[in-house]
């Protein structure tokens, strides 16, 4: 995956979780929305973590396509 289809991917998501977020703030958001906005945040902070991956591979000489999706609790392991 290139990075510019990791920066879509991304795109995408904030733009889905930005429309949940307006649901929440009018009340009118379901446990299925709630869910689906838990299961964005994942795989924005698994897109995040893809991109860095490649952008310091590539920094480093490496391949970039070597890098790989990280699991949920690798991800949403890491310290702030």
């Amino acid at each position: 995956m290139e990075d510019e289809n990791v920066i879509s991917r991304i795109e995408a998501l904030a733009h889905e979780e930005h429309e949940l977020f307006e649901k929440e703030a009018q009340d009118d958001v379901s446990t299925a929305d709630r869910e689906r906005l838990k299961g964005i945040q994942v795989q924005l902070d698994q897109c995040y973590d893809l991109l860095r991956q490649r952008r310091a591979r590539r920094a480093a000489g490496l391949d970039p396509n070597e890098a790989n999706v990280r699991d949920e609790t690798t991800v949403e392991g890491y310290l702030s």
